[in-house]
């Protein structure tokens, strides 16, 4: 069970906050866009493995305890990965269920959701996901902060342009319930994915490391496996992927995404 701790768990939760959101809103992932359930599960990997790649160079993280065969770990990979964006987009769907239940958004005036330029986020995001590949990788390490944010800088004004759902239109219109409602999801998760990592490295089972550099270990207050300012990462994790799906499903010929907040 502690090999496989985190794929059960979030499979587990997964299932548990669709019905939770289907209760609230009448609606969910599983119960509603079930057909789209495959191409999510496969964009899911897709996309952490880009961030795996990332890693090859980085060196920001590494995997301990994985079964010895090399078949049980690419079924542990592919499971684990698998609920990835399943996992933030279910967490995000409640957060925005309990937020409209409690009529806690509030639209504000146009005036005040201003957003800059689209070309000066998409010339950010491309500086911010190609510099740290054109770096030393001891100083690359140091940013990979930057990739977590910047594929949603590129990402999001590109959806804008093909008229898909971006977060940069919502928020200039007023709205930043979806905007509220994926950072809240992406932090959930962030907390429950450590938590149940470090309850797998005390099991002596599947998990994963950080490799901290030496520059910030001064700084090194964790919260299981993770570093304290690591968790920071995950608010934005979730914007991307949500610009990832909007981006994918579009390229494959998709009239309609169902994402947080979709009616």
């Amino acid at each position: 069970m502690a090999t496989w701790l985190t794929p059960v768990m979030w499979t587990g939760v997964i299932l548990f906050m669709d019905g939770v959101v289907f209760r609230l809103r009448g609606r969910s992932w599983i119960m509603s866009r079930r057909r789209e359930l495959p191409l999510l599960v496969l964009a899911s990997v897709g996309v952490w493995l880009i961030f795996e790649a990332y890693n090859l160079y980085l060196r920001n993280w590494r995997y301990e305890g994985l079964p010895a065969s090399s078949l049980a770990r690419d079924l542990g990979y592919f499971w684990s990965f698998a609920t990835i964006m399943p996992g933030v987009f279910e967490a995000s769907d409640l957060c925005l269920a309990v937020l409209e239940r409690r009529r806690a958004a509030v639209r504000i005036p146009n005036s005040m959701g201003r957003v800059g330029p689209p070309w000066a986020w998409s010339i950010a995001g491309i500086a911010m996901i190609t510099i740290p590949l054109a770096l030393p990788p001891e100083t690359a390490a140091l940013l990979f902060g930057a990739v977590w944010i910047g594929f949603f800088l590129l990402l999001d004004p590109l959806n804008e342009m093909l008229g898909l759902s971006a977060l940069r239109q919502r928020w200039r219109l007023g709205d930043r319930r979806l905007v509220h409602s994926l950072l809240l999801g992406g932090m959930i998760c962030g907390l429950l994915w450590e938590t149940w990592n470090h309850q797998a490295a005390a099991a002596s089972g599947a998990y994963w490391i950080y490799i901290f550099p030496e520059a910030l270990r001064p700084l090194g207050l964790r919260f299981g496996q993770m570093p304290v300012m690591g968790l920071l990462g995950f608010p934005p994790f979730a914007l991307e992927l949500f610009g990832f799906y909007q981006f994918i499903r579009q390229i494959l010929g998709g009239d309609r995404v169902y994402s947080p907040g979709h009616s």
